[in-house]
């Protein structure tokens, strides 16, 4: 006899084979890592980690960007302007 446990496992497996891949972050093109860091630079950072664009929220990632008073932030660039909308400080 097939349990109810079985069933969901089955279906749960069967919806995640059909539904495709997930979105996935993605690594900046050439050009694209260049207007990002010419910003960056412009803005007064200094270094920076990695940069990403996360394809589930639409945005440009900047781990541990350091500005010009020394401190840390992550960044979230808009994906056309590359104007930041969300500095949050990296402690």
């Amino acid at each position: 006899m097939i349990s109810l446990k079985h069933v969901l496992c089955c279906t749960v497996a069967l919806l995640t084979f059909v539904s495709g891949p997930a979105l996935a972050d993605r690594k900046p093109t050439l050009e694209e890592r260049g207007r990002i860091e010419n910003r960056l630079k412009g803005w007064g950072y200094t270094s920076w980690d990695e940069i990403e664009f996360d394809d589930d929220r639409g945005v440009w990632e900047v781990d541990d960007a350091r500005a010009a008073d020394g401190k840390f932030y992550d960044l979230k660039l808009d994906r056309r302007s590359l104007n930041i909308i969300k500095r949050k400080r990296d402690d």
